[in-house]
């Protein structure tokens, strides 16, 4: 049986990209560059770590946005984090660097050397989602009214 090359599934990405944009404004407010808000994490009944948003750069057509996450592991792992571009006239947000690697193909030949999966893009751009979902879930920030 031959293996079909996989195509970009670029509506599945163009639909992360702009559900993204809605959560990071909704977390984000009125930040502007260089300020920081910390949602606090909590289980049940302990807090297990924040979720940091800081606004590196804001113009009118863009913003750059660094998201990372602190907790108890962070001695040990290192911490989470992803810059993020809003692209504020098409309303959609892309990730652009993780764990300090940058820009992202729309798909990867696959075995390759760096391991990537052949859609690591959507990949990491669904992850964006859904950390930012369970922030407004599980999250609070002392300076922002309740996210829902």
């Amino acid at each position: 049986m031959a293996k079909t090359a996989y195509v970009t599934d670029l509506k599945s990405l163009q639909g992360e990209c702009s559900a993204n944009y809605l959560r990071l404004t909704r977390l984000l407010g009125e930040l502007e560059a260089g300020e920081v808000r910390e949602v606090a994490l909590k289980g049940r009944e302990t807090r297990f770590g924040s979720l940091w948003l800081e606004v590196l750069e804001r113009a009118p057509y863009t913003s750059i946005v660094r998201v990372s996450q602190s907790g108890v592991l962070d001695a040990i792992i290192e911490p989470l984090r992803m810059r993020v571009h809003l692209y504020h006239d098409v309303r959609m947000a892309e990730v652009t660097d993780f764990q300090r690697q940058r820009h992202f193909d729309g798909r990867y030949r696959y075995p390759n050397a760096r391991m990537h999966q052949p859609d690591e893009k959507l990949q990491l751009n669904r992850f964006l989602g859904e950390w930012l979902e369970h922030g407004q879930a599980h999250g609070h920030s002392l300076d922002l009214p309740a996210f829902r």
